[in-house]
């Protein structure tokens, strides 16, 4: 009934809170998102004051069937980052919503090995321990496992320090990963993984 109204503007926020639709992309009401959605004059990129446009308050959410339906507008940038400089593809991975990551993925628009502060989605999701994300990323050709972070860390190399015994093993089992990658310091992950005494690794 409100939206019938001429005089309603569907896009109108106060300061700090959110538009109509960040409030019902939020909460997962996926019929209030469908029906702002149809109005002509919604803006689905609207940000709220920490730089969230509803699609990565979709993705930190696992609402899937809203990042769907925002998907499907030609207007949503799957790649806008909030102020932290996290994308929707590394917010979802963060949380281990492997649903929302795989419906991410499918866009041709979206680059896998974008980084911030030197993190990729899969660095991100490897770091958190979202093992089935982990998975996923790693079964794409077009993932790269083996961009270091701004300290020159690589994930194997971390993951060799940490143990992650199942990680090493994923990770090994690509054919475009170089297993002698050295950090600043010269350290290989066979020479972490000894010093660490993780002898299954």
């Amino acid at each position: 009934m409100l939206l019938e109204r001429l005089d309603i503007n569907p896009n109108t926020a106060k300061k700090k809170t959110p538009t109509p639709l960040l409030i019902a992309t939020c909460r997962g009401y996926e019929g209030v998102v469908k029906m702002l959605l149809e109005q002509t004059d919604v803006n689905p990129n609207t940000k709220d004051e920490h730089g969230q446009t509803p699609l990565s308050i979709a993705a930190r959410k696992g609402h899937e069937r809203v990042v769907k339906m925002l998907l499907e507008r030609v207007d949503i940038n799957p790649n806008t980052a909030n102020k932290d400089g996290l994308m929707p593809l590394m917010i979802a991975a963060h949380e281990g919503h492997e649903g929302v990551v795989k419906i991410l993925l499918e866009r041709g628009d979206l680059n896998p090995n974008t980084a911030n502060d030197g993190e990729t989605p899969l660095f991100i999701a490897a770091r958190k321990g979202r093992e089935g994300v982990v998975r996923m990323l790693l079964e794409r050709n077009d993932v790269n496992p083996d961009i270091a972070d701004n300290g020159g860390e690589t994930l194997l190399l971390r993951a060799a320090w940490e143990g992650y015994e199942r990680l090493v093993k994923m990770l090994l089992e690509r054919n475009d990963l170089n297993p002698n990658t050295t950090n600043k310091y010269g350290q290989t992950p066979l020479f972490r993984a000894a010093w660490q005494g993780m002898k299954e690794l």
